[in-house]
């Protein structure tokens, strides 16, 4: 293609041929270049006249022209036909349809707005739809925008903006009540966190209570063995110096003092364990008392008052241990050691008093109360009781003067208070 457009091309304006003529050398040129050539040699001409001088560009041989000059040159019939075949198998085609091979796509279906092809319109899927020319709907709907920016007024646009600020408005008003509302619920949890703090402080400053009360109860009998660990190693090193000693009269004095301290750390009791209790356990007291605690009755949540008491058992050989088995050191230690054991018998023994006081008054007591209330009051009687009597080995030396009468009295009052 590209031989052919060149052989197309004029070697004059090397364009295509434009109205070709031939001169009579054979050479075939545009007529435009023609007549520009022909005005250019007649400037200098010095030919006879009624010829026009011509040079040929391709050959530069003189031609004469007739008086009329290049419009009297025959035309290239043939080079303007392959010429304007050239140029119309140059032009764009239409598009093609994907659907249907090699078809052109030369119609303009309405309804789908986009570009078909015969085959489409007949056996395809825009069967039945309304078509039209493309130029010609393009020139129909050259003045819709124009129409449709004429709706576009200025009433629409008031209405518009005016519509706009009322949404502005609206979403400020809502996100002040959002923001009210978020100050209000930070607010609330915040009194939440101050009350769950502060119950969450009396509740460890009761463990921490605990703790001194555990602390006080248990490091003086750390202390104290401690102490008699020391002593024993001490005794076990000055016992290897005895030992070592040559010197006889120095070896007695020191075996005299070794002794009289071995004897003196042996003899002196050791500290029993105590075996102390801490109720209530933290976990079972809030599983107990918090599971169905509302938010409204969270400041009236109780806190546990935790309480450490050495068992029964512990009790009872702690009392022997301080007590050594036989006589107080000193009066101050017996009258400790005495309030200590009268501590809790001392409470039992008041309220059966105070029930020995009414004693000729039990019949109606006992008709008075319930049947539930009574068996209560006989259960709870009968454990004191029963305590009391476990531990009248280890008090029976301060009950002497008043622990039998005691006994029989609290006896007869079971007896008549036991329902029948």
């Amino acid at each position: 293609m590209e031989t052919l457009e060149e052989d197309l091309t004029c070697s004059v304006c090397y364009s295509l041929f434009s109205d070709p003529r031939v001169l009579p050398c054979s050479h075939t040129f545009c007529k435009t270049c023609l007549d520009n050539l022909l005005q250019v040699s007649n400037n200098y001409s010095i030919w006879r006249p009624l010829r026009l001088p011509l040079k040929c560009p391709n050959c530069r041989s003189m031609v004469e022209l007739p008086p009329t000059g290049v419009e009297a040159l025959p035309s290239n019939v043939s080079l303007r036909a392959i010429i304007e075949k050239y140029q119309s198998d140059n032009e764009p085609r239409p598009p093609s349809c994907q659907e249907h091979h090699r078809q052109p796509l030369n119609m303009y279906c309405i309804q789908d707005r986009q570009l078909i092809c015969g085959l489409c319109l007949t056996v395809g899927q825009h069967q039945g739809h309304p078509i039209d020319d493309l130029q010609a709907a393009f020139t129909r709907e050259k003045r819709t925008p124009s129409l449709l920016l004429a709706k576009l007024s200025e009433s629409r646009w008031a209405q518009v903006c005016e519509l706009g600020e009322q949404l502005e408005q609206e979403k400020a008003r809502c996100e002040d009540l959002l923001r009210q509302d978020r100050h209000n619920v930070s607010q609330y949890f915040h009194s939440l966190e101050v009350v769950l703090a502060k119950k969450r402080r009396a509740c460890l400053d009761a463990l921490d209570k605990a703790a001194g009360e555990v602390c006080r109860a248990y490091d003086p009998l750390i202390h104290k063995v401690k102490e008699l660990q020391e002593e024993q190693l001490d005794l076990v090193s000055f016992g290897s110096l005895v030992e070592e000693e040559e010197s006889p009269l120095v070896f007695l004095e020191k075996v005299h003092l070794f002794r009289e301290r071995v004897e003196e750390f042996t003899a002196c009791p050791l500290p029993s364990v105590v075996n102390m209790s801490l109720t209530p356990r933290a976990a079972d007291f809030l599983q107990q008392h918090w599971a169905s605690v509302s938010i409204q009755g969270l400041e009236d949540a109780p806190v546990p008052k935790v309480c450490c008491c050495a068992r029964c058992g512990s009790i009872g050989a702690a009392v022997e241990a301080e007590t050594g088995g036989g006589e107080p050191d000193s009066q101050g230690q017996d009258q400790d050691q005495h309030s200590k054991l009268w501590a809790v018998p001392l409470l039992g023994l008041l309220l059966l008093g105070l029930l020995w006081a009414n004693l000729d008054g039990r019949i109606s007591l006992a008709h008075s109360l319930s049947g539930e209330t009574m068996a209560c009051l006989c259960g709870t009687a009968q454990a004191l009781y029963a305590t009391i009597g476990s531990h009248v080995e280890i008090w029976g030396s301060y009950l002497s003067a008043v622990g039998q009468k005691s006994i029989q009295h609290l006896a007869l009052l079971l007896d008549s208070l036991t329902p029948t």
